[in-house]
């Protein structure tokens, strides 16, 4: 059997799982409960007939679509004798999966305007003032093994550096497979690897840290419990986070041993992707199973902070969440309120956050950091054409 004919299906074993995922993708395990395909709606509301409807049938046509495209990709890629097909067919399955989620977000909105389902409720927010009076903290011990991890890297680079050659191998994924492109050894470039765990653990501690801040999508029906849910989502997420970092600086570690060993297994080149890529996916399996933004977790599975422990009353405000689908754009995957001081909030469509992008803070700090980018990038051509 021939490298291509394996990429080609790996790929459809690739296509599948992506199909997979998609399907999956209008749970209420992964999207805040009241928001089915970006729509906000009462929470009694959440499974109306209307919804169960959309899922159904955006799972039906997805379905059929998914096993179309990877077939077509399979033959096509072999008569071909490509691997591109695969990504194109990826894309292709992507672009029809949010058709098809755009299509429900439509039809949930009309049905919502039509059966005027916010006309006897109220409406109503609530916020937990302890939450930036007395913040989760960051848990700096989970910092620990991806520092331990910059150590090992620089320390074993520093001493094989004076033994290399004058240039080093480094793999590169192609539409023929996976080719070794040779580099001049400079300091930057053997040590680019140290670099990049640098980089990755300092974003994804930056990261956490705006987590921690972010606004907090609390249930206005019952807002005790569901601020102590929220902390215990942020510490779960916090820890997630900062251990998949360490995993990935382990994977960075793998790739600069075989870079500096001249390595050029393919099997040890995948054990050295696949093993900690898989064990960071791992580290998030406890986040899917509490739900987007910890709903599906319980009085007596919080840890008590913030003031409730499953033992006091937790009376109903006969409240729920305001519509407020005129700030949300793109099927709800945008979201733009200049009058909004937050800049990140829930996501709407799967779980975590996303940015306020009417927030003029979030628009500097993209002026920011394309201004360190664009700086790196001529650093680095000057580097190495000198």
């Amino acid at each position: 059997m021939n490298t291509v004919l394996v990429s080609l299906l790996v790929n459809s074993v690739i296509l599948l799982a992506l199909g997979a995922t998609l399907y999956a993708a209008p749970s209420p395990r992964l999207n805040p409960h009241a928001v089915p395909f970006g729509v906000r709606v009462p929470p009694d509301k959440a499974d109306a007939p209307e919804v169960s409807e959309q899922r159904r049938r955006y799972r039906a046509l997805l379905l059929p679509a998914t096993l179309i495209v990877t077939a077509t990709a399979l033959v096509v890629g072999a008569v071909l004798d490509s691997v591109v097909v695969g990504g194109v067919a990826a894309l292709v399955l992507c672009v029809i999966a949010g058709a098809l989620w755009l299509g429900a977000h439509r039809a949930l909105a009309r049905a919502k305007e039509r059966g005027n389902w916010y006309e006897h409720v109220r409406q109503g927010v609530v916020m937990d003032t302890s939450l930036r009076t007395d913040p989760v903290r960051l848990p700096w011990a989970w910092t620990i093994p991806s520092l331990v991890v910059i150590v090992v890297t620089a320390v074993v680079g520093a001493i094989v550096y004076p033994r290399l050659p004058e240039t080093m191998a480094l793999p590169e994924r192609t539409s023929s497979g996976t080719v070794y492109r040779e580099i001049t050894t400079t300091f930057w470039s053997a040590f680019s690897p140290v670099f990049a765990q640098i980089l990755l653990t300092a974003v994804v501690i930056g990261t956490v840290a705006a987590v921690l801040r972010a606004r907090a999508d609390l249930d206005v029906s019952r807002p005790r419990s569901s601020a102590a849910r929220h902390r215990r989502y942020l510490g779960l997420t916090a820890r997630g986070l900062l251990g998949s970092a360490a995993l990935l600086n382990l994977m960075l570690l793998g790739l600069a041993g075989m870079m500096w060993s001249d390595s050029r297994s393919g099997a040890v080149l995948s054990l050295v992707i696949g093993v900690p890529l898989l064990g960071a996916g791992a580290v998030f399996v406890p986040l899917v199973r509490i739900g987007a933004g910890g709903g599906r977790l319980t009085p007596e599975n919080t840890d008590g902070s913030g003031g409730f422990d499953g033992s006091g009353s937790d009376e109903g405000t006969g409240l729920v969440p305001r519509d407020d689908d005129r700030h949300w754009y793109g099927a709800g995957t945008v979201y733009v309120n200049a009058d909004d001081p937050a800049v990140l909030v829930p996501r709407r469509v799967g779980m975590g956050w996303t940015v306020n992008v009417g927030n003029p803070r979030f628009l500097i700090i993209c002026a920011v950091v394309l201004a360190i980018a664009a700086g790196a990038t001529v650093v680095s051509v000057t580097v190495g054409s000198g």
